[in-house]
């Protein structure tokens, strides 16, 4: 099983989100749940469809962290 950074963003009607090691994997959705739901299916359906076309997939990142800053 692998974990990769997804990044989750809100939009005028909803959420949408990207997967910065995998290139044009995003999903869209009107909630929260439903934009992790997709994404995470979105991230199989990308990896499955690198597999198939003999494309290296990429490991995920070992190690991600949100630093808090003030100002």
């Amino acid at each position: 099983m692998s974990r990769y950074t997804v990044f989750i963003e809100p939009t005028g009607t909803g959420f949408s989100a990207f997967v910065p090691d995998l290139p044009r994997c995003v999903a869209a959705a009107s909630t929260l749940e439903e934009t992790r739901n997709l994404i995470k299916e979105a991230i199989e359906f990308h990896i499955e469809g690198m597999r198939m076309n003999g494309d290296a997939v990429p490991e995920p990142p070992r190690h991600v962290e949100g630093i808090e800053v003030s100002g």
